[in-house]
């Protein structure tokens, strides 16, 4: 196995596995300039997770279209050194609000820049790949997390301010989101790709919870007298309410299921920033 990573990544959530692999050095932008380092690999298969741009504002920015290139540059030159499986990372932003449990025949009609471009990718390589004959999977992920995860997505960001004491504004809390395991996520991933099925699969724990109640777990996990700011904050004109991935198709073509329950999950993620707090 091989990874490629700019030389200024933060590798700390794998350096349990960063002496097992090969590393290449290059940035995705700029893949041509690493064709022989990728070529003495010989690679299989490829597994794309970069993108930049996934937060706020960035969302909406035109820089989006850079990923798009940088996407299919990547298929290209892995097509020509030989490699015919290649699977993609989405995301649920594709489909765009959804009311309901979302399935793979769910119309897809994105909000933002971002969903529209990983939806441009997915067709693009699911073209290039029918017409050079070769194996393509697309994982259109719904809401991940973990330990080391950004501090400010919901759950890390909720942890951190209850770590430290403080009452975190929220508004009612009545979402209902898909959390899952950054774990169950990486091993979705390995599943599709040895699995060489093909197509647009949904990625999540197939389980939608109340966001009130996620936040509530993480408190109680903290310190159950601390207080939540509940309904302090309103909802945002676009906000989202429900958030839930029917993965029926991705098991049915791979046998993967997620394993980690939220409340463990959310133990170990307490954990980690508990420990990365005092330690940094």
């Amino acid at each position: 196995m091989a990874l490629l990573l700019r030389r200024t990544s933060d590798t700390n959530r794998i350096a349990d596995l960063i002496e097992k692999v090969a590393v290449i050095y290059g940035d995705l932008g700029k893949i041509e300039q690493v064709r022989d380092e990728l070529a003495a690999f010989g690679a299989e298969a490829v597994a794309h997770l970069a993108w930049d741009g996934v937060k706020g504002a960035d969302r909406n920015s035109p820089a989006q279209i850079a990923n798009i290139v940088a996407s299919v540059a990547l298929y290209r030159i892995a097509t020509e050194l030989g490699c015919r499986r290649f699977v993609g990372l989405g995301s649920q932003a594709e489909y765009g609000p959804c009311p309901a449990r979302t399935n793979e025949s769910v119309p897809t009609q994105p909000t933002t820049v971002y969903g529209a471009a990983k939806l441009s990718t997915f067709w693009l390589l699911n073209r290039m790949a029918a017409a050079d004959d070769n194996s393509f999977g697309w994982l259109r992920l719904f809401s991940c997390y973990g330990p080391g995860d950004d501090p400010s997505w919901m759950i890390p960001y909720m942890t951190l301010r209850l770590l430290a004491g403080e009452k975190p504004s929220l508004t009612k809390g009545d979402q209902m989101w898909d959390y899952i395991y950054v774990d169950d996520a990486a091993a979705a991933v390995m599943s599709l790709i040895d699995s060489n099925a093909a197509g647009a699969f949904n990625l999540g724990s197939g389980q939608a919870y109340r966001l009130r109640d996620i936040v509530t777990t993480i408190r109680d996990l903290i310190d159950p007298e601390l207080p939540l700011g509940i309904g302090e904050i309103p909802y945002r004109p676009d906000q989202v309410m429900h958030l839930e991935a029917d993965i029926t198709a991705l098991t049915r073509a791979t046998a993967w299921t997620p394993k980690m329950p939220l409340d463990q999950g959310l133990q170990l993620t307490v954990n980690w920033y508990r420990d990365w707090r005092q330690h940094r």
